[in-house]
């Protein structure tokens, strides 16, 4: 609630509770820490499942076999809920710049990050649709889950083309004939 009020420039002054008649309690990244659920127990839960999502994922980084980005969506959701130190510590792996940072600021994926996420999912779901032949209901199963990883990159996620070519073209310098240089 205060991070809204303060958003909207409503916040009490600081050194007083949102009653405006006492010293605050929670101040800073504590704050938002303590107003999402808990004490120290319940940050330390937090960042605990955040760095056991964090192992996975960067498991799934070497292993074709383990996704990487759920994973690493996952530890962001816990450290984000744990404290300020470990969020700030995910955010400056480099597991986190490659494979979430333009998504988590953009919410947008550039081609080459689509295609780097789904090249590698399309062979091990098709190594299981080759493994299940005698099993249809399996080879369904499979089938279903990659068409719908291919409509939600293809579809749902935004892509990140960068600058158009025409704000590249005008950005470029013109020469004496009006053509670009």
């Amino acid at each position: 609630m205060r991070e809204i009020e303060a958003a909207r420039g409503n916040a009490a002054p600081q050194g007083t509770d949102a009653a405006g008649d006492g010293p605050a309690e929670r101040q800073g990244a504590h704050a938002v820490a303590s107003s999402r659920g808990g004490g120290r127990a319940v940050r330390a839960l937090w960042a605990a499942g955040g760095f056991a999502a964090f192992g996975l994922g960067a498991l799934g980084a070497v292993l074709p076999i383990v996704p990487t980005t759920p994973f690493l969506l996952a530890a962001a959701f816990c450290f984000a809920r744990s404290s300020e130190r470990s969020r700030a510590w995910f955010r400056g792996t480099k597991l986190y710049r490659t494979v979430l940072a333009g998504y988590m600021s953009k919410r947008a994926m550039t081609v080459r990050a689509k295609v780097a996420l789904l090249v590698p999912l399309t062979a091990v779901l098709a190594v299981s649709f080759a493994l299940m032949g005698s099993v249809p209901v399996g080879r369904a199963v499979v089938a279903v889950v990659w068409a719908a990883h291919l409509v939600y990159f293809g579809l749902v996620v935004k892509t990140d083309r960068g600058p158009s070519e025409g704000a590249l073209a005008a950005a470029a310098p013109l020469g004496t004939d009006g053509e670009g240089a």
